[in-house]
């Protein structure tokens, strides 16, 4: 009896598959990955906001540049070099120790009188803000309301506007001419004191502080050990927007500061400038911008020491709703 296998011979196997299709099937071209959705985690790239933030970055560095570069000439290459390129000769060294020097040392009192103004003013500005910003967002009493409406009215209001009053008040209690009456206007920050309300009601959960006081924990034990560590990012914004408004401010010590002793910085390189432009004058343009970038310097060293607090979202997930 013949019995007849279906794809195979009398000779051999079935067929292999053909080495040739294999070989077309790996070196097909794979398929094309398709590109993910717009997203605001992933925004697609655009060139008219890239311009806008090139232009923005040059407007922001073009200054510091000029500052830098000019800082290094003496006041004849100030006068015969090209604004935006250095000298022939660079004297960055020794404008900074004449600077230093210059008229028995005064630039280093007025920055130690600038120091003192923005440890007393900036850092009690920031103990008062975060103290009654958290009293604002987490404890209910009568004339909350009024409160917040007072605290938008102040910062609406212009600083320039309470320039006279505030003069008039402190010359009344005999304060000008002293360091009280630039530290002691500065304490007060309406923004620092709304940012930290603001920040506290979101960063603060009640949650935690009914947990802390049903434990036992009395309010001040759970405001430095449960809310402050959490209120730490807008602490540090807070400070550090009343640092730099205390350490460029102009005009509170202009009018009430009259002895060149106290002068803060800001004061002391215009009465430089002032001095430079008066007829018979010593010019000494090339002490003044480098004052200016030695006067940058601590800002940016605070900025860059304080921006690993500068975090946000320290409470995110740690209550369940």
């Amino acid at each position: 009896m013949t019995t007849t296998l279906t794809g195979a011979t009398a000779d051999g196997p079935a067929d292999t598959p053909r080495p040739a299709a294999r070989a077309t099937s790996r070196t097909a071209a794979p398929q094309r990955r398709r590109r993910l959705p717009q997203t605001p985690l992933n925004p697609r790239p655009s060139l008219p906001l890239t311009l806008v933030a090139g232009l923005v970055l040059l407007y922001t560095l073009l200054p510091l540049a000029w500052l830098l570069i000019n800082a290094t000439k003496d006041q004849k290459g100030l006068l015969d070099s090209f604004g935006l390129w250095f000298a022939d000769d660079v004297n960055l060294w020794d404008n900074i120790s004449r600077t230093l020097a210059y008229d028995d040392g005064v630039f280093l009192r007025w920055l130690l009188n600038t120091l003192l103004y923005v440890a007393a003013g900036a850092g009690g500005a920031t103990v008062l803000a975060v103290l009654g910003g958290y009293a604002l967002a987490k404890y209910r009493f009568p004339g909350r309301r009024a409160i917040f409406a007072v605290v938008i009215g102040a910062v609406a209001v212009p600083g320039t506007a309470l320039a006279v009053p505030t003069f008039l008040m402190f010359s009344g209690m005999g304060l000008t001419n002293t360091p009280w009456a630039v530290i002691i206007p500065s304490l007060i920050s309406p923004f620092g004191l709304y940012l930290m309300w603001v920040f506290a009601a979101e960063a603060v959960p009640t949650e935690l502080l009914e947990a802390a006081r049903i434990d036992g924990s009395g309010e001040l034990r759970t405001f430095f050990t449960i809310a402050l560590p959490l209120l730490m990012p807008g602490t540090v914004t807070v400070l550090l927007f009343s640092m730099v408004a205390t350490w460029n401010n102009y005009f509170l010590p202009l009018i009430m500061i009259k002895d060149p002793d106290w002068y803060p910085l800001t004061l002391g390189l215009n009465a430089w400038n002032a001095q430079a432009q008066t007829a018979g004058g010593e010019a000494v343009f090339d002490l003044i911008i480098t004052g200016s970038l030695l006067t940058i310097v601590p800002i940016v060293a605070v900025f860059l020491l304080l921006q690993r607090f500068w975090q946000s979202g320290l409470a995110a997930g740690s209550v369940k709703e």
